[in-house]
């Protein structure tokens, strides 16, 4: 059942996808739609389950889902299934893993992970660049360790 991603829980479980571009203005309404249609289908069998989505900086897609109901590996394969989608209706990219995403400035970029060791090494980003830990798995870990400097991320190893 779809509720108020405000409601979840800390604990409830995340799913960070990250597109390589921002959604156009004219595709958000319809995204948010499919989204919330996704997620209130989702475990409909199931009246315990709660989940819910949020669109950040119109460029991440976050789902959400309370921790105590126990999803399967069916429930996550239906998730990735319409991630896979999404990609092919909006020409995006939302499941490569081996990229990054940082501010500069007010703009959010994303990189793959060799542009972006070049870019540390002409110092085009420093340590104190905001990156976003898409690995995140709560919704605490969200709220509080998902936009970080790179020092406090798993890609302060390219720092070295």
């Amino acid at each position: 059942m779809f509720v108020d991603f405000n409601t979840l829980s800390e604990e409830a479980k995340v799913w960070v996808y990250p597109s390589n571009r921002k959604f156009y203005p004219q595709e958000i309404d319809d995204l948010n739609e499919k989204l919330k249609d996704f997620v209130d289908a989702w475990k409909s069998n199931d009246e315990n389950f709660k989940a819910s989505f949020e669109l950040k900086y119109n460029r991440f897609i976050v789902f959400a889902a309370e921790e105590d109901v126990q999803l399967t590996n069916a429930d996550i394969d239906a998730q990735v299934a319409f991630v896979l989608q999404l990609q092919q209706e909006y020409e995006v990219e939302l499941l490569d893993k081996m990229n990054v995403c940082f501010k500069q400035g007010e703009f959010i970029q994303y990189k793959d992970v060799k542009e972006f060791k070049t870019l540390l090494k002409k110092k085009s980003v420093s340590a104190k660049t905001l990156v976003f830990d898409n690995l995140v798995q709560t919704k605490g870990e969200l709220e509080n360790y998902w936009e970080v400097p790179i020092t406090e991320s798993w890609y302060s190893r390219f720092l070295k």
